[in-house]
């Protein structure tokens, strides 16, 4: 399944299942009092969809593709780094952070980063044309537009735990689980330099996932279900390990397990990994990293905070600046549509082993 339709197919799978992502989870953070707790539960479907399925099915049937010790790392790294951006958007609403400027500004930086990663790695800076830079903005800025003036939920009086769902819902997919966190971590007062470490670690982290993806799979020569194990075995250890660690080295426990919580918490890592193979499967479909990641980043918290306006039933409240975001985010994704880098064939052949890791993804087509 090649082409720009079936790009644009997984790419939609995945905005949609990470869209869907932190609505699921914030239901399990709320049972478990905790969103380190349900961050469990999140590496937890990932070990088994990520990780146990991938493994099974190369058991049992032929993929193309070959495993490399290459594409094994930057395949790692990319789930790492997808693992710690998340984990980073908890740290900054623990550390005080409110979710109405921490979403706005992860969701800005990180298509920028990712433009620039890629950049870097594939030596391209001169293809990237002023339009395709306006075009990331424009998404991301209206990404940080639908956020920002999405209404706030129903009165108090009407839905009394609204006060926790209302704070949890102003973030986008992994944004949401952090805020049962929140109060307790930030009893104390916030941090400021806390906050800013941890949206930059955010930003940059998500920024890189989709290069880094990208060249693992390029490194196993178009593979889908190896480059998804290793994501999904990095996820697995930093959303259990680094979780765990903090919940049982906390001085004031606080959150318990139910099963309630981590099924929610479980549903969302499933989002979580059928977003991350949506990426894998957008690769293979000849989609770059370039157009490919910033319609995800510009999309998900669309798809998000329609969830949560449709759970908290304030649709009728929203105002004009929502839907000017909203058509500023899809302006914006048809300008990085059209003026994405298309890199010329014919130099293909004589440029640099990175300048090749396109070249590689689209082989298996042939």
């Amino acid at each position: 399944m090649k082409g720009l339709p079936f790009v644009l197919l997984f790419t939609a799978m995945t905005f949609m299942a990470w869209g869907a992502y932190g609505p699921i989870l914030h239901h399990g953070t709320a049972e478990l009092s905790d969103s380190m707790r349900a961050f469990v539960g999140v590496g937890v479907a990932y070990f088994l969809i990520a990780v146990l399925f991938p493994f099974l099915a190369l058991r049992r049937g032929k993929e193309p593709g070959q495993w490399t010790l290459t594409g094994i790392v930057y395949s790692l790294i990319a789930g790492s780094v997808g693992a710690v951006g998340a984990l980073g958007v908890i740290l900054a609403l623990a550390y005080g952070g409110r979710p109405v400027y921490v979403m706005p500004l992860v969701f800005g930086f990180a298509p920028v980063v990712n433009t620039l990663v890629t950049a870097y790695l594939s030596q391209s800076f001169s293809q990237v044309r002023p339009l395709f830079l306006v075009g990331i903005l424009a998404a991301a800025l209206g990404a940080g537009g639908v956020l920002f003036f999405k209404p706030a939920p129903a009165s108090a009086a009407h839905h009394p735990p609204e006060s926790s769902t209302a704070a949890a819902s102003e973030n986008d997919p992994a944004a949401e689980e952090a805020k049962s966190d929140v109060a307790p971590a930030t009893a104390g007062g916030s941090s400021t330099m806390g906050i800013v470490i941890s949206i930059v670690i955010a930003a940059f982290c998500w920024g890189s996932y989709g290069p880094m993806l990208h060249i693992g799979q390029a490194k196993m020569s178009g593979s889908r279900l190896r480059p998804f194990a290793c994501v999904g075995m990095a996820y697995f250890f930093i959303a259990v390990a680094a979780p765990l660690m903090i919940i049982y080295s906390r001085s004031t426990p606080f959150g318990s397990w139910t099963t309630m919580g981590m099924t929610f918490s479980f549903l969302a890592g499933v989002a979580g990994a059928i977003g991350a193979l949506g990426v894998i499967l957008a690769f293979n479909a000849g989609g770059k990293p370039y157009y490919v990641m910033p319609l995800i980043f510009g999309f998900a918290p669309v798809i998000n905070t329609f969830i949560s306006l449709t759970e908290a039933g304030t649709w009728s409240r929203v105002e004009l600046r929502f839907w000017i975001s909203l058509a500023v985010v899809i302006a914006g994704a048809v300008t990085v549509l059209i003026n994405a880098p298309k890199p010329n064939p014919a130099k293909g052949a004589h440029t640099s082993p990175t300048d090749k890791k396109p070249q590689l993804e689209t082989q298996p087509s042939a």
